[in-house]
């Protein structure tokens, strides 16, 4: 199996309560390529500039990521992102964006990663998420983010991607915006009448949701002690999710999807520890391993029931 993984490669400058970086590697294709890797081999495409160099592509080589499809756009600048987070960690300012190379971004594709059988779309222009979909067409399970912005603007676009997928992964204020529903459930299973299978909706440092036409099942966030930075948390889920997936062979049935939740949770959780990739750069399979035990243990109990009162 191979996961093809196109999105957004960028520098991010980061203020935190905990501190902050001026410019750290970040872009959602480069979070999931670094979660994905430790399932299967992951191909990552996306745009940058002249700003990107041996650092930035050891971090990525590092985990066995092949970077062939990571186009160079000569004399242009990188996607640049700035925020500053709030007290409660869920909720940020954005300062600055910066397109760059990202603005003009079109997919090119080698017949390697449109070989895929896993794929996913990360945060881009819904034509063009839809574009690579056509494109994959031997991929056995494709999943895909969004944003609010594309909601606003690019509604029946972005409908269309989605009916082309297998799975959606969306946060629950952008599950509300698309269907003008509040709750998770019916506005994960209004989205899943376009086409897809099974919705992921995250609900940041409350857990995330799965959900398919015929049932649900949430996995809380995993209670770390200390929380530096999250950006990039989702992405790495995805990465997580996505790659847990590839690596029972593209099938998705519920309890593959389940177990995938939990992976997408610990890997996440250790995104969080520290700036950046500083922290999943250097992760290892073994300490996933043990926060995804641990996650069975605080969310599993088989005790008898009590008797109750009338």
């Amino acid at each position: 199996m191979s996961v093809t993984v196109v999105g957004s490669i960028a520098f991010d400058a980061v203020q935190t309560p905990h501190g902050g970086r001026e410019r750290m590697l970040g872009g959602a294709a480069v979070h999931f390529s670094l979660a994905a890797s430790f399932f299967d081999d992951v191909r990552v495409v996306g745009p940058v500039g002249d700003d990107f160099g041996d650092a930035e592509y050891a971090v990525l080589h590092g985990r066995g990521v092949d970077t062939d499809d990571i186009e160079h756009v000569a004399g242009g600048k990188t996607f640049f992102w700035s925020g500053v987070y709030h007290e409660n960690m869920n909720s940020r300012d954005t300062l600055e964006t910066d397109l760059n190379v990202f603005e003009t971004f079109d997919p090119k594709l080698s017949r390697e990663s449109l070989d895929a059988e896993v794929v996913f779309l990360a945060n881009i222009l819904p034509a063009l998420q839809l574009n690579v979909r056509k494109q994959c067409n031997r991929a056995k399970f494709v999943a895909l983010d969004s944003m609010d912005l594309w909601i606003n603007i690019a509604r029946e676009a972005l409908v269309a991607a989605i009916s082309a997928v297998d799975c959606v992964i969306l946060n629950d204020s952008e599950v509300a915006l698309l269907t003008g529903e509040r709750e998770v459930v019916a506005g994960a299973r209004k989205i899943m009448q376009h086409g897809p299978q099974a919705m992921v909706v995250k609900l940041g440092k409350y857990g995330a949701a799965l959900v398919t036409p015929e049932d649900s099942f949430w996995v809380p966030a995993f209670p770390v002690d200390f929380v530096a930075d999250p950006t990039g948390a989702g992405d790495s889920f995805a990465g997580g999710f996505v790659g847990c997936v590839a690596a029972h062979g593209g099938e998705a049935g519920i309890d593959v999807l389940k177990l995938a939740m939990a992976y997408g949770t610990a890997i996440a959780s250790y995104n969080v520890e520290e700036f950046g990739t500083e922290r999943v750069a250097r992760l290892t399979g073994p300490e996933i391993v043990e926060r995804v035990k641990e996650l069975r243990r605080i969310t599993a109990f088989d005790t008898p029931d009590v008797t109750l009162k009338g």
